[in-house]
């Protein structure tokens, strides 16, 4: 080791060389460990099962399908006691779904998104298409209830930012065969 007083002598280039390249790998071992735990110890403190996120699905779909129908209190039935007493009516609950929530009641398309815990919150995120293909999201908040069921504690949709690309009967039509495939595609036979 030099002193301060003692002139050091000049490393090398190729010893200069390998200390940085060493001191890199253990730079990047170091990062790479610490994602590792990172990325376990997140997983680990996800308490959620995939039965989990099915129930909360089931739930989400049920009460979407009771607002279509206009059964209010099966709707109301699937919110959390506090948004129950907050409300303390399935009318007037449906009422403010059909003011600020009017695109869960005529989304032509829906589709669940992966669902996240993120600071004890556990989010639900449904994807939502309008008729006039503008695509919302609706983050729906659940809690699981003393009895194992889940309940709607909250939900915000967030607005437009995208168009779908087709609507639905496009996407799903076929494009017409030629008549030459078809007699292909059934007679069985390659040539």
């Amino acid at each position: 080791m030099c002193s301060l007083r003692a002139r050091c002598p000049p490393m090398s280039a190729l010893s200069s060389h390998h200390h940085r390249l060493r001191w890199l790998a253990g730079a990047a071992l170091s990062l790479a460990v610490f994602f590792a735990l990172y990325t376990s110890a997140a997983l680990a403190a996800d308490p959620m099962r995939a039965s989990d996120w099915k129930s909360i699905k089931q739930v989400i779909a049920a009460q979407r399908a009771a607002l279509i129908s206009g059964d209010g209190e099966k709707a109301f039935g699937y919110a959390t006691p506090a948004i129950r007493a907050q409300f303390g009516d399935p009318d007037i609950f449906m009422a403010m779904v059909q003011i600020q929530y009017s695109a869960l009641l005529t989304a032509r398309y829906t589709e669940f998104l992966q669902g996240a815990v993120i600071d004890g919150l556990i989010i639900q995120p449904l994807r939502l298409v309008d008729a006039d293909n503008s695509v919302r999201v609706a983050l729906y908040t659940m809690e699981k209830q003393k009895g194992g069921a889940w309940r709607i504690s909250g939900c915000r949709i967030g607005p437009s930012t995208t168009q779908a690309a087709y609507s639905l009967t496009e996407w799903r039509t076929p494009a017409p065969r030629s008549p030459a495939i078809r007699s292909i595609a059934s007679s069985n036979r390659f040539a």
